[in-house]
């Protein structure tokens, strides 16, 4: 299983998975940040975000997500003012300059984007900028990951892990899985070489019955990831237990502001804390972002289901794995 969108947007553009023996099974997991962004902060989002006098900033691939009712991009059209920014701090910036409104920036994504949204919220808090709040979504890998292992009928046997997220964190977090389940998890790149040979490197381990975290993406990873960012996201935020769209709640792996950033808390700010929402139930993304389906066996795929008009995440995003597949294998 390859837990990064980008790597699987690779595997089905390049056709990796049908050039591997049928001894190999790629499976596709929950790597897409935008794809396990729950339901509830969507519509949180979109409450926000049609409030008089807010400016709400995020990026672009978030605007054709499909809340309960709506998406973004339906609502820009209607006329709210939400804005693609391509850092947190254009969102700081928007606030500085246009102080009669309130700027929202909705932060979401792995451990890759964490630290620039944490950095958002520290600038906001140096220069006094009080017109500005975050709506919070971030995720951690490894829980779900231990939470995908833990599950009495999971069928994997390595893992593909994210490069950009390693290159952040490092991987010592990962140390510890691959005694207790005994399975192998190598770093990996998203280039076709870089994904075969992190293939390779599973394959020689499971041969070999040596269960072990490898790097094979050195020019850009090592064990302990970029320490400054670290620290700042720990200056910044605190983990909580966080719901995963489609897959439910898991245990530590969600990040929120701490006390001394809650002024910057846009869920307070607005009183959108109790917004509670379900999933529509012909929508099989969850099946998909566990490796249970491939997209192509959910009923409402390329019928239904479009980027035009989705069903789910997993449809829209630049890293989903229904978007590949539509893209890609659509037609094959």
């Amino acid at each position: 299983m390859e837990v990064c969108g980008g790597q699987t947007h690779s595997i089905i553009k390049y056709a990796l998975d049908q050039l591997l023996p049928d001894l190999i099974t790629l499976i596709h997991g929950p790597g897409c940040p935008v794809c396990v962004t729950p339901l509830a902060y969507i519509d949180k989002a979109l409450c926000i975000a049609a409030q008089p006098n807010v400016i709400f900033c995020t990026f672009g691939d978030m605007l054709r997500v499909p809340g309960s009712q709506t998406d973004l991009l339906h609502l820009k059209a209607q006329g709210a003012d939400i804005r693609i920014v391509y850092s947190p701090i254009d969102a700081v910036h928007l606030a500085q300059q246009f102080t009669d409104k309130h700027v929202v920036f909705f932060g979401v994504g792995f451990e890759t984007t964490a630290p620039t949204t944490a950095m958002a919220a520290y600038q906001a808090k140096l220069l006094g900028v009080t017109n500005f709040s975050l709506l919070i979504s971030h995720v951690r890998v490894p829980p779900v990951m231990e939470v995908l292992l833990s599950s009495p009928d999971h069928q994997l046997h390595g893992f593909l892990g994210a490069g950009h997220v390693c290159m952040v964190m490092g991987y010592h977090e990962y140390l510890p899985l691959t005694q207790r389940y005994q399975i192998p998890i190598v770093i990996t790149g998203f280039e076709p070489v870089d994904i075969v040979k992190g293939i390779l490197c599973c394959v020689r381990q499971l041969e070999n019955k040596h269960y072990a975290v490898e790097n094979s993406y050195q020019r850009a990873v090592n064990e302990r990831g970029n320490l400054p960012a670290q620290e700042l996201m720990m200056q910044v935020f605190e983990v909580v237990d966080r719901n995963w769209r489609g897959l439910g709640e898991i245990a530590g792996s969600g990040l929120a502001l701490r006390s001394e950033f809650q002024q910057w808390n846009a869920e307070s700010y607005f009183d959108v804390m109790m917004i509670n929402t379900q999933e529509a139930v012909e929508c099989l993304s969850g099946q998909v972002l566990k490796g249970l389906i491939k997209p192509p066996q959910c009923p409402q795929f390329a019928t239904r289901c479009t980027p035009e008009s989705a069903l789910g995440a997993t449809m829209v995003s630049a890293e989903g794995a229904c978007a590949a597949y539509y893209q890609y294998r659509r037609l094959s």
